[in-house]
């Protein structure tokens, strides 16, 4: 997608090493190149809309995670679609200390959450408070609203129907886009498809 945004937002050399610095691992060079990409993207004004497929295991949550980051750094709110409670908790309990670091308060939206929780988050998202919310298709309900969404990555986009996905995308303007989709195991394509 190469339509133009109506952001002027240029960003600084070395952002990628800096993310990186904050990671106890270093990162591949396909990770690299994608967050490379997403930078480029960003500094000729497109939207970023990209698919990250590769094998489970690979590193593509990591590039999630440079996206979210890149955009709360600049101030705008950022969303991870997870496709079950479970991949939404892992997410958040192995990321939550790497974004607190960066003072980038980050929450978890699950439908089993109790009300009086769900309600305190939604009014945190909407006066923008929480800057990344993970969170399953709790994220999708029509009365959670957000300040300045910029990001969405949704996992496993597969698991989500279009309408849902567009959904996450219709919280806020020019909203950049990132699907992740692990390659299929052989054997499950050959079960599906014998």
């Amino acid at each position: 997608n190469k339509s133009a945004v109506d952001m002027t937002i240029t960003i600084e050399e070395g952002l990628i090493d800096t993310f990186e610095s904050a990671l106890p691992f270093k990162l591949t060079k396909p990770q690299r190149k994608v967050m490379q990409e997403i930078i480029e993207d960003i500094n000729k004004s497109r939207v970023v809309s990209r698919m990250i497929h590769g094998e489970v295991g690979s590193g593509k949550t990591v590039v999630a995670v440079f996206a979210l980051w890149l955009f709360s750094r600049m101030g705008y709110q950022a969303a991870f679609l997870g496709p079950t409670e479970i991949l939404a908790e892992q997410h958040y309990l192995n990321w939550q200390e790497f974004f607190l670091q960066h003072d980038i308060p980050v929450s978890l939206l699950l439908g089993q959450l109790p009300e009086k929780e769900k309600r305190k988050i939604r009014e945190d998202i909407k006066n923008g408070n929480i800057k990344v919310l993970i969170g399953t298709h709790a994220l999708l309900t029509e009365n959670l609203e957000f300040k300045n969404l910029k990001m969405a990555v949704v996992d496993e986009q597969h698991k989500f129907g279009v309408r849902q996905r567009e959904m996450l995308k219709e919280k806020g303007e020019d909203v950049h886009y990132i699907v992740m989709s692990a390659t299929p195991i052989p054997r499950s394509v050959a079960l599906t498809f014998y």
